[in-house]
């Protein structure tokens, strides 16, 4: 008999069955949803403008010489400031900028430098650049300077970016925009 009291009983059970079946997998698709959700929101918060380097490089020195410039190329993806600059090579590193003062020339140390986003900002002779000072030795062409680069996002979070600086000729000048790129 097809409605009998042992059909209902089975059409509950399945009925009940299928309820939670249902209900699990709901929660496990919240759950899926909400862990997805919390991995990117984290990423998000957690990420750093990515800063691109191209073609750094360093003017070759001279025997005696105790100082030289670093130059490059940086672009952010987001708002960003160059803060601090280091290299083993050099007892002290300062990031400089060249101006005209009264109709002088004048270098001065700077506490940073604005990297706006999807910009280039040139760090050439002649304007913002990497003073390395207190080198031990000759720079010759050829060889290559490691410079570590400090960047701060405008949530004051900070990232450091490791930079192999080719060196050039002491005459040398500065490259062409968009003829290479050496680091990303």
């Amino acid at each position: 008999m097809p409605y009998g009291p042992d059909y209902t009983d089975y059409f509950l059970e399945h009925q009940a069955m299928k309820t939670r079946a249902e209900s699990t997998r709901s929660l496990g698709a919240q759950f899926l949803r909400a862990l997805i959700f919390i991995s990117l929101a984290g990423s998000a918060a957690s990420a750093v403008a990515e800063v691109t380097v191209m073609q750094p490089w360093v003017r070759g020195t001279v025997a005696p010489q105790k100082a030289t410039g670093a130059f490059m190329t940086l672009k952010s993806t987001s708002d960003a400031k160059l803060v601090a600059a280091s290299s083993p090579a050099a007892k002290q590193v300062e990031i400089h900028e060249m101006a005209m003062v009264n109709n002088v020339m004048r270098m001065r140390p700077v506490a940073g430098i604005e990297l706006p986003a999807g910009k280039d900002v040139a760090l050439k002779p002649g304007g913002y650049h990497i003073m390395l000072m207190g080198i031990g030795h000759q720079f010759k062409q050829g060889e290559t300077i490691p410079i570590t680069l400090t960047v701060r996002d405008t949530n004051g979070k900070t990232e450091t970016i490791e930079v192999k600086a080719q060196v050039r000729d002491l005459t040398a000048p500065a490259p062409m925009q968009g003829m290479s790129h050496d680091r990303h």
